[in-house]
């Protein structure tokens, strides 16, 4: 089986957050598909099939189970099937967790349409201030926890203790403030999921972007992952409905001979 590995949100390698991703006839067990993410150890391995009527049906694992939803990967998947597969196409369709998923390809960009989660305010608590060294200005949660702080600096120099944001809310933790260069900026960490930091979490966006939307009273943001690898990300608020945009790279193009119980290839 053909596997790629994906720089997404970025234009050039070793940048943005990589991704694997399998194109494949049929459906694997879920446990070998989990075996192989991993086995990768990326934050995200991507499995797609195509449908009869057209589309594709795409699924997102991690070292630490299947998630719902993730924009990363489907960024990376949609760059790998419009570069090898379906080349004289423009959109393309997946059925996800998630829902219905477009994705379009503009020119060097790949826009995604997604679901913005419906954030709920809720108490700054002690927890959240001890498990990541300071205390919020406010707290929101959707799928994820949304903490936001009043500088860039602290949210770019921030060292939280994994362990304790294991107890907090939420599936993943983002911390985001107001930035200087970029709309706003922001960091992902998912202990949950295996995944000490997510370099750069497209689906963290379907919470950070209608945040400082609102805030910021702006339909269109440029956000930035202030990650080690960072990332660019092109949000647009359509409604209940938040497009991302970004670039990617291809860095690997590789086979996979393991199946389930086997001893792989000599």
């Amino acid at each position: 089986m053909k596997q790629y590995i994906v720089d997404a949100f970025t234009e050039k390698v070793f940048g943005g957050n990589p991704a694997a991703v399998c194109v494949m006839e049929k459906w694997l067990p879920d446990a070998l598909m989990e075996k192989i993410a991993i086995e990768n150890n990326l934050s995200e391995t991507a499995f797609t099939v195509k449908e009869r009527e057209g589309g594709y049906r795409l699924r997102w694992f991690t070292p630490g189970g299947e998630v719902d939803l993730c924009g990363h990967a489907t960024l990376a998947t949609a760059f790998v099937l419009f570069s090898f597969v379906e080349t004289d196409k423009k959109e393309i369709c997946f059925q996800t967790l998630g829902g219905e998923l477009m994705v379009t390809r503009k020119g060097n960009l790949y826009e995604m349409d997604f679901p913005a989660y419906s954030l709920r305010p809720v108490e700054v608590t002690e927890e959240m201030i001890g498990a990541m060294g300071a205390r919020p200005q406010e707290a929101y949660l959707g799928r994820d926890l949304l903490c936001i702080f009043s500088e860039e600096k602290t949210v770019k120099e921030m060292k939280p203790d994994l362990k304790k944001v294991l107890s907090l809310p939420g599936l993943l933790l983002h911390v985001s403030a107001e930035g200087q260069k970029a709309d706003c900026v922001s960091r992902s960490f998912a202990p949950k999921l295996n995944i000490p930091e997510d370099p750069v979490c497209g689906s963290g966006h379907c919470h950070i972007a209608p945040y400082w939307a609102e805030v910021l009273q702006k339909d269109e943001l440029v956000a930035y992952q202030a990650s080690k690898r960072g990332g660019t990300l092109y949000c647009a608020l359509k409604g209940e409905r938040v497009k991302l945009s970004g670039s990617a790279a291809l860095y690997a193009v590789s086979e996979i001979f393991a199946e389930e119980g086997a001893k792989g290839r000599a």
